[in-house]
């Protein structure tokens, strides 16, 4: 809404310049003025659909042409001059000096472009970055905040890259740690916690962004259109803010779905030593948990609760919570239940 605005102001103060201009030039005619004041509106308009064409241009790479520019036009002039110690008529020099002032500029402004990254080996302390960097923006959810594993990640240094926190997230991560439940005022401050140690990782990046839709009341909904606009990945272990970005094309990191992913693969027919905690859901049943707090249900073991014994691997079941492993007493087991 606010550029919508400074593009109508710029358009219509285009046009009282053009009103101007055109009441000094036409010695005070009022018709001819208002003849240059549609003049004004139309270069207003010209200037501002340039803008809107002009605006998928990265800063990035229109710094690094205007010094290829500014390179061009010092090698141009340096070789213009050399070459016009040569004696030759005005119009030959002033075509000369016009060419290789138009071929450097063009080159310099190309190998800017192309050689960017390495530009500062030309000019020192200037480091162009790549335009496709944005691809690295990840934005940080509330409930991934607080959830505090993203800490441990970023240790690892598996994930790197631009952690962006929007202004508005930080809002109400401050109102959780503020509020009168003592639940929800120690999530909060974990939360905060959690960024201090962030952005303490050397190869993190953690910034703050300060737009807001006003708007938009939901955070989730201001999270997901602000992901849209910088073209960002959320960063998230909410399952209904995960649909619904997935649903508007934005690219979704779900922390519960990466702990699924790391957790050890067993197959059917494997043993593994277990600990029975408590009873199953069916006759006869306990249930035992791994170090990851994968589930284990053993079939015929409702007696060894409190025992480690080993068991075998009967099958895996993958579901929406996690993964959930059946498994049997095995053969040696069970002759040593018989035995006793």
């Amino acid at each position: 809404m606010t550029f919508i605005f400074i593009r109508l102001f710029f358009v219509a103060m285009s046009g009282v310049v053009g009103y101007q201009l055109g009441f000094s030039v036409s010695n005070l005619e009022v018709s001819t003025a208002w003849t240059w004041a549609v003049l004004g509106l139309g270069c207003g308009g010209i200037v501002v659909a340039l803008e809107l064409i002009l605006r998928p241009i990265y800063v990035r790479g229109l710094s690094a042409a205007v010094f290829g520019l500014l390179f061009g036009l010092i090698l141009s002039k340096l070789i213009t001059s050399a070459f016009l110690l040569v004696p030759m008529s005005p119009m030959l020099a002033q075509s000369v000096q016009l060419a290789f002032t138009l071929v450097f500029c063009y080159l310099g402004m190309i190998m800017a472009l192309r050689s960017k990254d390495e530009f500062s080996l030309i000019i020192p302390y200037v480091k162009f970055e790549q335009e496709g960097k944005i691809e690295d923006l990840v934005l940080l959810d509330t409930s991934v905040i607080i959830d505090g594993r993203i800490a441990d990640i970023t240790k690892t240094r598996f994930i790197d890259g631009k952690f962006i926190i929007p202004r508005f997230v930080l809002r109400e991560l401050q109102q959780i740690a503020d509020s009168q439940d003592s639940l929800k005022r120690n999530r909060g401050r974990r939360g905060l916690d959690v960024l201090n140690k962030i952005q303490k990782s050397s190869n993190i990046d953690v910034r703050i962004h300060e737009e807001d839709f006003p708007e938009i009341h939901e955070v989730d909904a201001k999270l997901v259109k602000l992901a849209k606009k910088i073209q960002a990945k959320v960063f998230t272990n909410d399952y209904n803010l995960n649909k619904v970005a997935e649903l508007q094309g934005v690219t979704v990191l779900n922390i519960n779905e990466l702990a699924n992913a790391l957790k050890p693969v067993v197959l059917p027919g494997e043993v593994m030593e277990v600990r029975l905690v408590k009873e199953g859901k069916e006759y006869n049943q306990s249930v035992a948990y791994l170090d990851d707090g994968t589930m284990v249900v053993v079939e015929g073991s409702r007696r060894l609760i409190g025992q480690r014994i080993e068991v075998e691997v009967t099958s895996v079941i993958q579901t929406a919570a996690g993964r959930m492993i059946f498994a049997k007493l095995t053969s040696q087991q069970q002759a040593l239940e018989k035995v006793n």
